[in-house]
């Protein structure tokens, strides 16, 4: 039973649907993310796995049942939305303190995880004076502290400059990795998904648009993309004659780079074949992925040719 999972969940409001059919699962020690533009459903799915909605159609489980229905797994479950909810008036160890005592979290445990997150000699210090990137490992802190099977996270380095966001990403991969966590996380940031998850759901008007693993993905269906460098002076108009010859399609030049399609049953040991026997010199040739982007695009319809 995965500790997160999606059934054939729909949600509307009045007559907009906001969510049709999605269907999705996080495996334990796994880093899922939501992708998606405005308005796609992310932050409904998330509301309705917390059980602060309740599903049209469908089920938003964790451990195998609604949140609504057994406050008691709500004690599994760890929760960073956008918002902190940190007192800024209170220190950051007062701040813990507060929560771990819901939790029966004692203080040796608190400054343990303050140091994970490299807050500890801030921690008699008001949140108040914080800068945004750490209010948000403070927060991080706060929805693992009592060391939780599922965590939610909504924007996690949202507004944090790239050393914030790394500091971030560092403390997610290690939660999934130490506890074995699963971790749902809704994010704008497509570098960090792509760093940081195992698989991803992309929605568009409430709909699965794409779902999978991240290097699945990228990899994508149809032919194969393959990178050709030619050797300094190689005539580049006879290369791409010589290489349509043989099977390539779909080629455009990058730079200096020449990106083509390989048909099934055609080794990519062939294109050096023919390039050195029609007397072209090739300094590199390699397998071409997409990025998240482009697959983020695609699965939007918005993809270029």
């Amino acid at each position: 039973m995965p500790p997160i999972e999606a059934r054939g969940l729909s949600k509307a409001f009045g007559p907009r649907q906001v969510l049709e059919d999605v269907s999705f699962s996080v495996e334990a020690g796994q880093v899922f993310g939501l992708l998606g533009p405005n308005g796609a459903g992310k932050t409904t799915t998330m509301r309705l796995f917390l059980g602060l909605l309740r599903p049209g159609a469908g089920e938003a489980l964790v451990f195998g049942a609604p949140l609504a229905d057994r406050p008691d797994l709500r004690r599994q479950v760890g929760v960073l939305l956008e918002q902190s909810g940190m007192a800024d008036r209170l220190t950051a160890r007062e701040n813990l303190a507060f929560y771990g005592a819901l939790h029966e979290v004692g203080r040796e445990t608190i400054d343990d995880r303050l140091g994970r997150a490299g807050l500890f000699d801030r921690a008699d210090d008001r949140v108040g004076t914080f800068s945004t990137g750490m209010k948000r490992r403070l927060g991080l802190v706060r929805a693992t502290l009592h060391d939780p099977g599922v965590l939610f996270l909504d924007e996690p380095s949202s507004g944090l400059d790239p050393a914030a966001q790394a500091e971030i990403r560092g403390l997610i991969t290690s939660l999934a990795r130490q506890s074995g966590a699963a971790v749902l996380i809704n994010s704008h940031h497509l570098d960090e998904v792509e760093r940081i998850c195992h698989r991803v759901a992309i929605l568009d008007r409430g709909r699965l648009a794409a779902l999978g693993e991240v290097e699945a993905l990228r990899r994508g269906a149809g032919p194969r993309r393959y990178g050709v460098r030619l050797a300094a002076g190689a005539d580049r108009a006879r290369a791409e004659a010589v290489l349509e010859a043989a099977g390539a399609g779909n080629m455009a030049w990058e730079e200096d780079e020449l990106v083509l399609s390989l048909p099934p049953g055609l080794a990519p040991a062939e294109l050096l074949r023919v390039l050195v026997g029609a007397g072209i010199g090739v300094e590199e040739a390699r397998y071409r992925t997409r990025s998240l982007e482009q697959v983020y695009l695609q699965a939007m319809g918005r993809a270029t040719a």
